[in-house]
């Protein structure tokens, strides 16, 4: 039995066009007339998009169930439109060797709703250094390798994951920071840290990292990946490698691109690591974003228990959740604002993810079944109480916005019907 999903605007190749998709065995398939048995369904004159997909997600599971699982974190998935999301590896066990890594593959064969893959360490422990985790063995199994939460320290140990990296054909996914120059901050150095009395973050233990990691690609040719840029001389320095050709591509997350530190509040939802920066880097993110330097809008979605956020601004834990608000605040602050075309942003979300992790992101004959049907017509508040994730931690908890899944749809089965 195929399915007609019929009266519909579909984004192909850059562009929307009316049209009928039709899925026969959990794939797209050319168009035709329904014969008798066959299912339709009418979208109704909505947009139709290439189903999300975030490169960084926590999932949470093996070991902190009690922050999120694989079952409500793909829920929460679902409900803001994604299709694939890509777990990282601050897990227990954490993700080291192809045993470790087996326990989180049984979870997500179990009780995912969307698409994972996770990602596997760098090093052992996921420490950010020392002895370099088994890359090859599990790269079958894995979108790419990442320390995120930790900046890998020492230069031969980023040298010798890169050149392992090129060998076996996946990407470095770095969380770029410099313990040395974190000095016991938690929120940016800037204006607000100042007048409160914070510790500060200062921008260059980011950017520093960045530096580096793109002069080991220029030896290594490694395929290169940065996590929640924040700082503009991130941005800067992304765009510069890329205008030299290097395999460097980068994310940033809806938080840095609506938000600056002038707007903190004292308490846990306003705290992630690297953290909201001041207006200057957002513009300049929003600006690369625009011309193409940052490919990739990827949520950091981090969820941890409400007493974990609920000890203010300095004690609270780092993170914050996002699945289930991202394309609502971003299609309301970026592309009702102007800043940003509807099919940028989509872009943004799921071709270029897509494509740049080897996951897809299109709607085209023979494809995966993997689409989202947006209703941009609906406004509503963010109220974290209505979560599907176990988290509700978010500085958009209250915000009216525009912009949802009205239909989230996995392989040809729906997993989402707002």
């Amino acid at each position: 039995m195929k399915t007609f999903y019929t009266n519909a605007l579909i984004y192909r190749q850059g562009g929307f066009a009316p049209g009928c998709l039709v899925v026969d065995e959990g794939r797209f398939v050319e168009a035709d007339a329904p014969a008798e048995g066959d299912r339709v369904v009418d979208l109704q004159g909505r947009r139709v998009v290439p189903g999300l997909i975030d490169v960084h997600v926590h999932l949470r599971e093996p070991g902190f169930g009690y922050k999120e699982t694989i079952a409500t974190g793909t829920a929460a998935a679902a409900r803001g439109g994604y299709t694939t999301v890509c777990s990282m590896p601050n897990l227990n066990p954490a993700p080291d060797s192809l045993a470790a890594l087996g326990e989180q593959l049984a979870l997500i064969e179990r009780d995912a709703v969307v698409r994972v893959v996770p990602y596997g360490c760098i090093t052992k422990g996921q420490q950010g250094g020392g002895e370099q985790a088994d890359l090859a063995a599990m790269a079958p199994s894995v979108v790419g390798f990442s320390d995120d939460g930790r900046g890998v320290q020492a230069d031969e140990d980023m040298l010798r994951a890169m050149q392992e990296a090129v060998r076996i054909g996946k990407p470095i996914v770095a969380h770029c920071e410099v313990n040395e120059l974190l000095r016991g901050g938690y929120i940016h150095d800037g204006a607000y840290c100042r007048a409160h009395g914070h510790r500060g973050i200062c921008s260059e233990s980011e950017w520093a990292q960045v530096k580096r990691d793109i002069e080991l690609v220029e030896q290594t040719g490694c395929q290169y990946h940065v996590c929640h840029v924040s700082t503009k001389e991130s941005v800067e320095l992304v765009r510069a490698a890329k205008a030299k050709g290097l395999p460097v591509s980068c994310e940033t997350g809806p938080h840095y691109l609506v938000l600056c530190d002038e707007q903190l509040q004292e308490e846990g939802r306003w705290k992630m690591n690297p953290p909201i920066r001041s207006a200057a880097d957002r513009d300049a993110l929003v600006a690369g974003l625009q011309d193409g330097t940052i490919e990739v809008i990827a949520t950091d979605h981090a969820p941890h228990s409400a007493e974990e956020k609920g000890r203010g601004l300095e004690r609270s834990a780092m993170g914050i959740v996002g699945l289930e608000c991202a394309f609502g605040v971003l299609y309301t602050h970026l592309v009702e604002k102007g800043l940003l075309s509807l099919e940028t942003l989509i872009d943004r979300m799921a071709t270029n993810p897509g494509r740049l992790f080897g996951l897809g992101g299109v709607i085209e004959t023979g494809a995966p079944a993997d689409f989202t049907v947006l209703d941009l017509e609906t406004e509503y508040e963010i109220d974290p109480e209505t979560f599907l994730s176990k988290g509700r931690a978010t500085p958009f908890a209250g915000w009216r916005v525009k912009g949802r899944a009205a239909m989230t749809v996995v392989g040809g089965k729906c997993v989402y019907e707002a």
